[in-house]
């Protein structure tokens, strides 16, 4: 299996100022079953008020089995694995009668162009991105991507001061104005970043990066680990209702200790794990197309449904209950690609691939992985669409709602 770097996209949301990068996802919605709550889930919402309060806390103590379960409780949502969607206007998910579970959009660039100015006032983004969700029916997902503001692994902005006071300035704003919301809001923290940091110092409580200088986290060490440790104390501080989740690089040379690093950053007290599988169509990789940043190293780009031969899909749920057994957090598919399968390498857009195929064929198994649930979009524009999926995404996310995969 290779994983590579994110290369976020953005699309144009009306009403929004369009500059920078971000991506999107949707498509589940309420299927006819119900499921029974677990003990813990009972206790959810026997909680005293806030609710949010007493969700972080059954999410960090209760059975590791039932944490899904809770968190999906919390967020309002049934007692099954979610369906989510990104890098897509609402338009388009509504014209296909799709109910995302979960409505995903990226926050990224540090400076002028930042998230914080796309709209007025400022940060007002974030609000326009949870009003959609709530047109849909769907959980507000952000994806912070800050990190990347310099450049691809470029790592010079943890030492720079102008740098790490506006990266603070406006994770305080999100949070603010999620707290505003008053809803449950998700958050991924800076894919990729953590396996850049990796590859630089395996021990996050070595390498140095500015935290102090956040008046929220002044007591905090100023290492990459305090970094974790600040976006999550800046959460629980302005917005209780977010649940907020870190995510493995899942790059290839990291592969013998990503998982200890991930343990020493601190990432289990977070909510959730966010996973990956690719950030483009497995056709895309396979042609080595240019145009659409499809040229990388590696092969076994699309995997083998059967589990027969290597790379394949029982493979990824192991290594994904890794992490769900070592940070003792449910699972969150993120980013999944939407190709639809085909016998023989794609020639041109739209790509193949069977990520979907497969999720949504055998989600049972990402519950069996400890999986909350799955975000599918495309982490390029040129990528496979709900547009251009020759329908695949409505029928097979319909079928699978007409007979979930309950959560423990």
């Amino acid at each position: 299996m290779v994983i590579s770097d994110m290369k976020s996209v953005r699309l144009g949301l009306a009403g929004v100022v369009v500059a920078g990068a971000l991506a999107a996802c949707g498509g589940g919605g309420e299927g006819p079953t119900t499921v029974a709550a677990s003990a813990a889930q009972v206790e959810l919402k026997a909680a005293a008020t806030p609710g949010a309060k007493a969700a972080h806390v059954l999410i960090a103590q209760g059975p590791l089995a039932q944490r899904a379960g809770v968190l999906a409780a919390a967020l309002g949502k049934p007692q099954r694995l979610l369906v989510g969607l990104g890098t897509v206007d609402v338009a388009p998910v509504q014209v296909q009668g799709l109910r995302p579970d979960i409505y995903d959009q990226y926050l990224d660039v540090i400076g002028s162009s930042s998230w914080v100015n796309w709209n007025s006032p400022a940060g007002a983004y974030v609000t326009l991105v949870a009003q959609h969700a709530d047109q849909l029916g769907a959980i507000p997902m952000f994806t912070l991507y800050q990190m990347a503001a310099n450049g691809d692994g470029v790592l010079t902005g943890l030492t720079n001061t102008r740098f790490m006071a506006q990266y603070w300035s406006n994770v305080r704003l999100m949070f603010q104005k999620l707290g505003a919301y008053g809803k449950p809001a998700l958050v991924n923290l800076e894919p990729d970043f953590w396996g850049y940091t990796d590859r630089v110092n395996p021990d996050p409580t070595r390498m140095k990066a500015y935290v102090s200088l956040d008046s929220d986290c002044s007591t905090l060490p100023n290492t990459v680990a305090g970094v974790a440790a600040c976006l999550v104390q800046t959460a629980r501080k302005y917005a209780p209702n977010a649940y907020v989740g870190f995510p493995p690089s899942l790059f290839p040379d990291l592969a013998g200790h990503e998982l200890a690093y991930m343990q020493k950053l601190g990432a289990g007290q977070a909510d959730f794990v966010v996973m990956q599988t690719l950030d483009r169509d497995a056709g895309c990789f396979e042609a080595q197309y240019q145009p659409d940043d499809c040229v990388r190293g590696g092969s076994g780009w699309y995997w083998d449904e059967n589990n027969q031969t290597s790379p394949n899909f029982s493979e990824h749920f192991a290594l994904a209950s890794s992490f769900h057994q070592g940070l003792a957090l449910p699972l969150l598919w993120w980013q999944t690609p939407l190709g639809v399968p085909a016998a023989q390498p794609s020639q041109g857009s739209p790509w193949r691939d069977n990520r979907v195929h497969y999720f949504l064929n055998h989600a049972s198994e990402l519950v069996a992985a400890g999986g909350l649930g799955v975000v599918f979009s495309p982490g390029q524009s040129a990528q496979t669409t709900i547009q251009s999926d020759g329908g695949q995404f409505r029928s097979l996310s319909a079928a699978y709602l007409s007979k979930p995969a309950a959560l423990p």
